[in-house]
C-alpha cells in the first residue's frame, strides 16, 4: 500500500476535517404528557419508561 513521501501539514488536515460539525439532536413533544424527549429514544415520565406514548416499563430508575 502506497504511502505519503511527504508529510502532510497540520493546515491540510483542518481543511478537510471544516465539514465534521456536531449538531444538536432532534427533540420531540410526547403526546400523552406533553414532555420534550429526544426523538426515537425512550424517556422516563412519572417514573415509568415510555415510548411512542405508550409505557414500556412500569416503575423504572434510571
Amino acid at each position: 500500500m502506497p504511502n505519503p513521501k511527504r508529510r502532510h501539514s497540520q493546515q491540510r488536515s483542518a481543511k478537510r476535517r471544516t465539514h465534521y460539525k456536531a449538531s444538536a439532536p432532534t427533540l420531540s413533544t410526547d403526546k400523552t404528557s406533553g414532555e420534550i424527549h429526544v426523538r426515537h429514544r425512550a424517556h422516563v415520565s412519572e417514573g415509568n419508561l415510555v415510548y411512542k406514548g405508550q409505557v414500556v416499563v412500569e416503575g423504572f430508575k434510571k
